[in-house]
């Protein structure tokens, strides 16, 4: 059997002549080659079912390292206390998760507190920030207040201040607070974890006090996607 074909600029008609042999394992191939892509599709389809659609592991957060260098009660006004502070830490966020990614939907940042109350809050890492699937960022915080930082410490907290002060170790709570986005999910995941530190004085200078790493308790979202 032969297929011809007309051509305005030929004499004569073309024709191409291919055995019945040839044509059947073309046609065999043509038929393999769509199977072949029918069972990679589905394949490919069932993997990303599994590994996306699977819930999501809370992100691990810690804290590896943390010199406090001044921690001192000071006046800033008549009748209001004030901490003046010398503070820096090694943050680590580990995604659990593979291969599914993250992006910092909101800006992550890290209140820190003294006897419950706010004295500080320093930006870890900007919105839009990434973290591939199961990998980890370290983030070295530096936050200080020669003068010092107002805050409601109240007779108690000055009460617990002063006692603390006695023993040279400071208890200091971390609170990170932020919104994570995770590849091929709509859902945004709000990300709240509590780190609670006990820092020994440090004088100036000094880089020997031994820091025993603090695991950060994560919050377990609401969400059920997250």
């Amino acid at each position: 059997m032969c297929c011809c074909c007309d051509c305005d600029d030929c004499v004569e008609a073309v024709c191409c002549c291919l055995p019945y042999s040839v044509r059947k394992n073309m046609k065999d191939v043509l038929i393999c080659l769509a199977v072949l892509l029918v069972a990679a599709a589905v394949v490919t389809g069932v993997v990303v079912a599994v590994l996306y659609g699977r819930p999501l592991r809370r992100a691990k957060i810690r804290v590896e390292d943390a010199l406090l260098t001044r921690f001192d009660l000071v006046t800033a006004e008549p009748a209001t206390t004030a901490l003046a502070y010398n503070l820096t830490l090694a943050l680590t966020v580990h995604n659990t998760n593979w291969p599914i990614g993250i992006t910092y939907d909101d800006p992550l940042d890290a209140a820190y507190r003294f006897d419950g109350q706010q004295f500080d809050r320093v930006r870890v890492a900007d919105e839009g920030g990434k973290l591939g699937g199961h990998k980890t960022v370290v983030y070295h915080l530096s936050s200080a207040s020669e003068e010092g930082r107002a805050v409601a410490l109240g007779n108690a907290g000055e009460a617990e201040f002063r006692k603390e002060n006695a023993t040279g170790v400071f208890q200091v709570e971390v609170a990170v607070k932020g919104k994570f986005k995770y590849t091929l999910r709509w859902t945004k995941c709000k990300v709240e974890a509590t780190c609670k530190l006990k820092l020994q004085l440090a004088p100036p200078g000094t880089t020997a006090v031994v820091f025993q790493e603090v695991d950060c308790e994560v919050a377990k979202s609401e969400d059920k996607n997250c």
